[in-house]
C-alpha cells in the first residue's frame, strides 16, 4: 500500500539530494558528483544494511536520481549499477556475489553495466540469441550486445543471455557477470548523436570462458529474476525524466518571469503561462506513478509493480518530452544557445520514450495485461 504523503525521511533525503545536486549543476563533471554521492550514501541507499547499503528500496532511489536531474546533472549509471544489478544480486546472488559485489556497488567504488539489448533482438527479449552453454568448469558464452551504457567504467557487465532447458530444449534467459577484462569480450563505442557522459557500447561475446560461479541465480528462474532487474530500470528511467522535465521546467520559469518583451513579463500571458502549468501537472502526475511502482516493488509485489513501473515509465517520457519542448519554446531563440542549456536536452528527452522500452511496447503491455485485449503479435 503506498501514500501519496511523502514521509519526513523521504522529504528530508529529498531535500539534502537536491542541495547536493545544486552545488554541481548542469555543468557537473560525473567522476566527482559520483564520489560524493557515494560518500553521503546516496547511491547504495536502496541496498541491503548488511552489505554496506541504506536498507531502503526504489522509493529511495528514485527520489535521489529524480532531485539530482532537476538539479541539471543526472547519474545515469544508478539506472544501470544499483538499481537493475544491485538489486538484482541482491535478491538472487549466491552470498559470496553478495559479498564481493554489493559493498562495492553501495559505496560506488565498483560500478556494473547490465547488458540485454541485441541488434536483431530490440524490444522482444525472446529473440535473444546470447547463448550460454555448459562445460566441465563453468560456461561459455557466445552473442553480442547493443546501446549498452558505460562499459568502459564499469567493473563488469551483468549479461543476459540464454541456457537450454534440459527438460524441454527450449532457451530460457540467464543472468551472468562478466567481469571488464575477461578474454573474448570485447567492447566498441557507437557514435551517439546524443552527447551523454555515459557512453554507448556494441559488446562481442566470443566463447567467453566463465566459471561457474558467474552465474547469479537459479538456472531454472528465468523470467523472475530478469523481471526483477526491468522493472527497477523503469523506475528509474521515469526518475529520470521526471527530473530531467522539471529543470528544464524550472529553467523556463525563471525566464517566463523575468523576460519582458511588451509591458509585462511573458510569463503572465496565458499562451506561455497555461503550456507551462499543464507540463507541472503531467510531470507530478508521473511521480505519482513512479511511487506507486515504487511502493509496491519495495513491498514485494513484482506483479502490481511491472504494471505500475511501465504506466510510470510511459507517462513520465511524454511528461519529459513535452516539458523540454515547452521550456525550448518559451526561449525561443534563447532556448537554442549553449548559454541556457535547453537545446541538448530536446535529444536527451528522446532517450525516455524510447529507452529501455518503447512507448509502444508499453501501449502493448498494458493494453493485453491491464485490459486484457488480444495481442496482435
Amino acid at each position: 500500500m503506498t501514500t501519496i504523503i511523502e514521509s519526513e525521511e523521504h522529504t528530508a533525503l529529498r531535500a539534502a539530494v537536491s542541495a547536493l545536486g545544486q552545488r554541481h549543476g548542469r555543468g557537473y563533471d560525473r567522476e566527482t558528483l559520483w564520489a560524493e554521492a557515494a560518500k553521503l550514501g546516496y547511491l547504495g541507499v536502496n541496498l541491503p544494511e548488511e552489505h554496506g547499503g541504506g536498507g531502503g528500496g526504489m522509493a529511495e532511489l528514485s527520489i535521489v536520481l529524480e532531485e539530482l536531474g532537476a538539479a541539471g546533472c543526472p547519474l545515469l549509471m544508478m539506472v544501470v549499477s544499483p538499481a537493475i544489478c544491485g538489486t538484482v544480486i541482491a535478491r538472487f546472488g549466491t552470498e559470496e556475489q553478495r559479498r564481493t559485489w554489493l559493498p562495492g556497488l553501495a559505496d560506488g567504488s565498483r560500478t556494473m553495466a547490465f547488458g540485454i539489448t541485441e541488434p536483431d533482438a530490440g524490444s522482444n527479449s525472446h529473440r535473444i540469441t546470447t547463448t550460454a552453454r555448459r562445460t566441465r568448469d563453468g560456461w561459455i558464452l557466445t552473442g553480442r550486445k547493443v546501446f549498452i551504457s558505460g562499459v568502459d567504467i564499469a567493473d563488469a557487465t551483468l549479461i543476459v543471455g540464454r541456457t537450454e532447458d534440459a527438460r524441454t530444449g527450449r532457451l530460457k534467459p540467464c543472468l551472468f557477470i562478466v567481469p571488464r577484462d575477461t578474454p573474448g569480450f570485447t567492447r566498441s563505442g557507437i557514435d551517439m548523436e546524443l552527447q551523454a557522459q555515459e557512453k554507448q557500447f556494441e559488446l562481442v561475446l566470443d566463447d567467453v570462458e566463465l566459471p561457474e560461479d558467474a552465474l547469479v541465480g537459479d538456472q531454472d528462474a528465468g523470467l523472475l529474476q530478469l523481471f526483477a532487474g526491468l522493472n527497477p530500470e523503469r523506475i528509474m528511467t521515469a526518475a529520470f525524466a521526471i527530473g530531467m522535465g522539471r529543470y528544464a521546467l524550472a529553467r523556463a520559469v525563471e525566464y517566463a518571469k523575468e523576460r519582458q518583451v511588451w509591458k509585462a513579463p511573458i510569463g503572465a500571458h496565458q499562451a506561455i503561462a497555461h503550456p507551462l502549468a499543464q507540463s507541472h501537472i503531467e510531470l507530478e502526475l508521473a511521480r505519482l506513478m513512479m511511487q506507486k511502482a515504487a511502493a509496491l516493488y519495495d513491498a514485494g509485489d513484482d506483479l502490481g509493480a511491472g504494471e505500475a513501473a511501465n504506466m510510470a515509465k510511459y507517462a513520465a517520457g511524454e511528461a519529459c518530452v513535452k516539458a523540454v519542448d515547452q521550456a525550448v519554446h518559451t526561449l525561443g531563440g534563447n532556448g537554442l544557445t549553449r548559454e541556457y542549456g535547453l537545446a541538448s536536452l530536446i535529444t536527451a528527452a528522446r532517450v525516455a520514450r524510447i529507452a529501455p522500452v518503447s512507448r509502444e511496447m508499453i501501449l502493448n503491455f498494458v493494453s493485453h495485461q491491464s485490459l486484457g485485449l488480444p495481442k496482435s503479435y
